[in-house]
């Protein structure tokens, strides 16, 4: 067995808090400790759960970022198949209600507030400096970082679900 990872037939069960789906008992699968795996290696890769450093990266970048977990988890699920559950209690069901009620109502709200202010960019000036004239980008930036917690804790949870430690 590789380093890091516990052993499935050992664990019988689970207890996790995730943010946007709340309290909930998993039992380890095999399907869905890959598809945990695959949603992962997906989320602790993305800038969308890295800070963002006030004088690095634009605000634009993460929401792009963002809106592609919908695509990879969409693919990562349909991949899996079924077997990965639409339940509140499998992966399936987890990454439906993350998505759902956790990225879908900051992106609904964030974009196009966002994009009405990118409009109004004056040619010589960057999109950084553009972002930071915006009045409401400290508070986007907050948001963001809360947003950003939340799926720390949700990447951690699919860590445990996969079987390694993160």
């Amino acid at each position: 067995m590789a380093t890091g990872l516990t052993d499935p037939a050992k664990i019988k069960s689970y207890k996790f808090s995730i943010p946007f789906v709340g309290e909930l008992q998993w039992e380890p699968d095999p399907t869905q400790r890959r598809a945990a795996w695959a949603l992962y290696v997906e989320l602790v890769t993305r800038t969308s759960t890295q800070p963002l450093d006030l004088d690095l990266g634009l605000i634009r970048e993460a929401l792009n970022s963002l809106n592609g977990i919908f695509a990879t988890t969409r693919q990562i699920l349909r991949e899996s198949g079924p077997e990965v559950g639409a339940g509140p209690n499998t992966v399936g069901g987890i990454a439906i209600a993350v998505l759902n009620k956790g990225l879908r109502p900051f992106l609904s709200k964030w974009h196009p507030l966002l994009q009405a202010h990118e409009t109004q960019r004056p040619p010589n000036t960057s999109p950084k400096e553009w972002e930071r004239q915006w009045d409401k980008e400290a508070r986007l930036r907050g948001e963001l970082e809360a947003l950003r917690g939340d799926l720390e804790k949700y990447a951690h949870a699919l860590a445990e679900m996969a079987g390694i430690k993160d």
